[in-house]
């Protein structure tokens, strides 16, 4: 395949209506279209549709890849439920990314292209591994931003002076760590931002705590929670979320740190890349000494076997060398190779070189065994 693109776009709050799914159907034919989703793939030609439009009109969501490294994830917030000023901040340094205004909600439009993947694979699966991120986003985990940061790092757009967004990554959720493979950010940098947490992370609240926070939340407030849920807001449990993240005990304010800056990172990420190189390299030596000790072995088995057939072996090369083609003159000299080893071990190698002397002799006309002969010194 010469040429691979593929586009999914998928609607998380609202389904898409029979005329909906009528307009895309007139923008693709070949595409696969439902009630929540359009993905289309490419081996040849191209999208016939704007997927900024996809996103304004229709969809939540939208993956696109091709196989020349190019990564493309969108994703769009309720505007009311993003704070602006923390994901503009958090943005001020990142090329990769975007966020514009649409109809009150939020465009995130993160991009790479030309990177170099060693393992390639379609599209299939990597936009429901990547789907968290959002639902992530409006609980108020705002840890995706980190990342984004981490890629303007890596391709030099901060100063090393530049401090980070947050106090730390934390331990990654299962879409950030596809974040992270999928736009293939340097893994020492993603482990060295991960080495610290800012003690904001609610994965792990006790359901308790969670439940204690909740009972203090206002009658009204709650009211209102539950009467939204009752009428069917999608967005009632992302809410609830933020408000349960934002009242969350922060730990034991003696464990902060000040924040690292982007040189900090780097220089961590060089020595964590070092070390990990050193133990590749250890565990390679390690590697090839077994192989060497194993082929060392296995010849020796080898020459002590052919040692124990007496004239055999001469016999064996004859044969091989009246089958008159380039493998078998190959065969026919490896186990020359082996009898003039074994000779020398044992004394004999006059024997040896008489022996070949009437080879050269019998067959001096096959120029293209002279030539492998001439191994034999």
């Amino acid at each position: 395949m010469s040429e691979y693109q593929y586009y999914e776009f998928l609607a998380i709050d609202r389904p898409l209506s029979g005329s909906d799914r009528a307009l895309l159907r007139d923008i693709s034919t070949r595409a696969t279209i439902t009630a929540g989703s359009f993905v289309n793939e490419y081996q040849w030609g191209d999208f016939k549709g704007d997927p900024d439009q996809f996103m304004d009109c229709w969809f939540d969501l939208h993956l696109y890849l091709a196989n020349w490294g190019s990564r493309r994830l969108m994703i769009r917030l309720p505007e009311r439920l993003v704070d602006r000023r923390v994901a503009d901040a958090c943005l001020e340094s990142v090329e990769c990314a975007s966020l514009r205004s649409s109809d009150g909600n939020l465009i995130l439009d993160i991009g790479r292209d030309e990177l170099d993947l060693e393992d390639w694979a379609d599209g299939e699966g990597r936009l429901a591994e990547l789907a968290p991120l959002r639902a992530a986003l409006l609980g108020g985990d705002i840890r995706l931003f980190y990342m984004l940061w981490l890629m303007a790092v890596e391709d030099g757009d901060c100063d090393d002076h530049d401090p980070e967004p947050l106090p730390g990554l934390g331990r990654l959720t299962p879409a950030l760590e596809a974040f992270a493979a999928f736009f293939a950010i340097d893994p020492d940098l993603v482990e060295a931002a991960a080495e610290l947490s800012g003690g904001s992370d609610t994965a792990d609240l006790p359901i308790d705590v969670v439940g204690e926070i909740i009972a203090a939340l206002p009658d009204p407030e709650k009211t209102l929670l539950l009467s939204r849920l009752f009428s069917g807001d999608p967005h009632v449990g992302a809410e609830l979320r933020a408000k349960v993240r934002g009242r969350a005990p922060r730990g034991d304010a003696k464990t902060l740190v000040a924040a690292r800056t982007a040189g900090d990172l780097r220089a961590r990420a060089a020595t964590s890349r070092r070390a990990r190189e050193q133990v590749a390299a250890r565990l390679q030596a390690a590697e090839q000494s077994r192989l060497a000790a194993a082929a060392a072995n296995a010849r020796e088995e080898r020459l002590a076997a052919i040692g124990l057939r007496g004239v055999e072996p001469w016999d064996e090369v004859e044969a091989e060398i009246n089958l008159r083609h380039a493998a078998a003159y190959a065969r026919a000299v490896d186990l020359l190779c082996d009898l003039k080893i074994i000779a020398a071990a044992r004394g004999s190698i006059d024997d040896f070189d008489r022996r070949l002397r009437l080879i050269r002799e019998r067959h001096g006309r096959k120029p293209q065994l002279m030539i492998r002969l001439e191994k034999l010194g």
